[in-house]
């Protein structure tokens, strides 16, 4: 079984992707940047993470999955000197859970507001 999931952006379409494919009992979430109906939502690393979080958390949760269910996390910045503020918030979120997780530090976003991204993988015990 093969569902996709989407959040009406323009960019799925001009770019042709989905928000997030789910394949059997797992779930792919693209890489996601804390936009918002007005722009990029907050001004540094935490704040940017909390929001893209929130986002994600909404995403999970329209595809029948959880935090509990995310088994790997990427999460990309683009100043690697600011990955304990990215990090604070997302360990206030998977804490207890603990995924895998790549930090990886990338060139600027296309918008240089940009400065996280996160990119999940969510599973479902098979029952």
């Amino acid at each position: 079984m093969r569902k996709t999931f989407g959040t009406g952006s323009v960019w799925e379409q001009t770019l042709g992707y989905s928000r997030a494919v789910q394949v059997d009992n797992t779930l792919y979430v693209s890489a996601t940047a804390a936009s918002g109906e007005d722009g990029i939502v907050g001004e540094d690393f935490y704040t940017q993470t909390q929001f893209i979080l929130q986002k994600l958390g909404t995403v999970l949760a329209d595809a029948g999955f959880s935090f509990a269910d995310v088994v790997q996390s990427k999460l990309y910045v683009t100043d690697i000197s600011k990955w304990e503020e990215a990090g604070r918030a997302h360990g206030e979120v998977f804490g207890e859970i603990r995924p895998t997780l790549s930090l990886v530090h990338v060139l600027p976003f296309l918008d240089p507001k940009m400065l996280v991204e996160i990119e999940l993988v969510a599973q479902k015990s098979a029952s």
